[in-house]
């Protein structure tokens, strides 16, 4: 049995849909992110599993035991929110020590958790300042530090990196993650950040509208997206849609004909491509022909959008020194028909 079952779970309110039939089985020591655009249902999710939001059907397993219709304060989680919620009247160590001084553990004891918790955490030097003395970084650390003293059986972060920059963000991914493997503790976290979601997370449950689009392992999700929306909201991607309606080897779509692989899904299809899997090509080669419209620089590559007759099309190309297109100057694109990702085409 999965140390946290979430079966059937839902939530409305009055005749809107928040989330919809949700079920998700989680292992012990598993990092699990919910992804997606805002109102898609993810923070109502969290909330009813730290127990803050009633679900309107369904159930919460944690370790085999039924929690639905536990107080928040009884499940013993960790929580951090966005804004940290630190005490700021309180130093580092008292805001560590609060949730344990709630759950009524003895002086001599909470002194060697607050302790070794901050030195998980590396703040030990810092227990005696006060939040407003600490780094946007810092704080999260205090936050992070006060869920885990408990030692909860789930940590539920919500957006835990939101008002951090964008260079102290992408460090406190690393440091989250290398934190969450030295503790084991099974972790929950929502956030609307694609590449937040695909450097921490063991598996990515990907919402949209209330409803799970897809659940999987990051490379798998990236790799094989289930349509349009996974696709486009996990990195870029090109999309066409086709009607395809036999076994061949290409497919022809607006006039132009793309590779496939035998075997793939006939019908009403979408032909998802990746724009790092796009490569120039001669003319006699190419699969499709497209003009230059811009080329922005990126740092380590080049994103191109290309004219095509299929519409825009982007590509993006490793930064090797020089630039390898100008905009205006027409260029054929191929690519492998393996990484052309061919699915059923959904109902809108």
């Amino acid at each position: 049995m999965s140390f946290l079952t979430l079966q059937g779970l839902s939530k409305r309110y009055g005749d809107v849909s928040a989330v919809g039939q949700f079920d998700l089985a989680v292992e012990k020591g598993e990092f699990i992110s919910l992804l997606g655009p805002s109102g898609c249902g993810k923070t109502t999710t969290l909330q009813m599993i730290a127990g803050f939001v009633q679900p309107t059907t369904g159930r919460i397993l944690l370790n085999g035991k039924n929690i639905t219709g536990v107080k928040p304060a009884s499940r013993g989680l960790g929580i951090v929110f966005q804004n940290y919620a630190l005490f700021p009247h309180m130093t580092v160590a008292e805001n560590v020590s609060f949730g344990l001084e709630m759950q009524r553990v003895p002086s001599g004891e909470r002194a060697k958790r607050v302790t070794s918790t901050l030195e998980l955490v590396h703040l030990g030097a810092m227990a005696k300042r006060f939040p407003k003395e600490l780094s946007g970084g810092q704080r999260q650390r205090v936050a992070l530090a006060r869920a885990l003293a408990i030692q909860p059986p789930v940590l539920l972060l919500d957006e835990p990196m939101g008002a951090l920059d964008a260079k102290l963000r992408e460090e406190m991914q690393i440091e989250l993650r290398a934190l969450q493997h030295r503790v084991g503790v099974t972790t929950i976290m929502v956030t609307h950040d694609q590449a937040e979601a695909m450097t921490l997370s063991d598996r990515v449950v990907l919402m949209n509208k209330g409803c799970v689009e897809q659940i999987g392992r990051p490379f798998d999700m990236y790799e094989q997206p289930n349509g349009r929306f996974s696709s486009t909201f996990l990195g870029k991607a090109n999309v066409f849609e086709a009607l395809r309606g036999d076994d061949g080897a290409f497919i022809e779509v607006k006039g132009c004909r793309l590779p496939v692989q035998q075997g793939d899904t006939l019908g009403p299809i979408e032909y998802i491509i990746r724009p790092e899997k796009l490569e120039f090509a001669s003319a006699d080669e190419a699969f499709l022909q497209g003009r230059v419209g811009a080329r922005v620089f990126l740092g380590n590559h080049w994103l191109y959008q290309m004219e095509t007759p299929l519409g825009m099309v982007q590509l993006t190309h490793a930064n090797t020194g020089h630039p390898q297109s100008a905009e205006g100057e027409q260029v054929g694109l191929r690519w492998a028909p393996e990484h052309a990702r061919l699915v059923p085409r959904k109902e809108t």
